[in-house]
């Protein structure tokens, strides 16, 4: 399986992540979901993984726009239907290898999830 960074490229952190990512000679498949967006299924199974609060950037430009009520009564539903519809609202960047997923960037994560490439 590839290694595919997921996120939108203007991002610092995604910025950051494709560096140190070339930096250590690790290959991988940007994934822009701002213009190819992000399947459900997908989406469900990193929730899964990780978690709907783990994933929902409330930091974001984009969840600062949802109105009051809907941010009071966010649940798994609604955040999945609202990252569905608004795929800059999942934190960044979210890192697939293998079948391990990291959220956000920390170089210390990175480097234990690639020590034995």
């Amino acid at each position: 399986m590839a290694t595919i960074l997921y996120g939108i490229p203007n991002c610092d952190k995604i910025k950051k992540a494709l560096s140190w990512l070339t930096e250590q000679g690790i290959a991988c498949q940007f994934h822009n979901y701002r213009t190819a967006g992000i399947d459900e299924p997908r989406l469900r199974d990193w929730m899964r993984q990780v978690g709907w609060e783990t994933l929902l950037n409330r930091r974001s430009m984009t969840w600062r726009q949802v109105p009051a009520e809907v941010k009071a009564a966010i649940d798994e539903t609604s955040a999945l239907r609202l990252m569905l519809d608004a795929p800059a609202m999942i934190k960044r960047p979210v890192l697939q290898y293998q079948d391990q997923l990291l959220v956000g960037f920390d170089p210390v994560h990175y480097a234990q999830l690639f020590t034995h490439v």
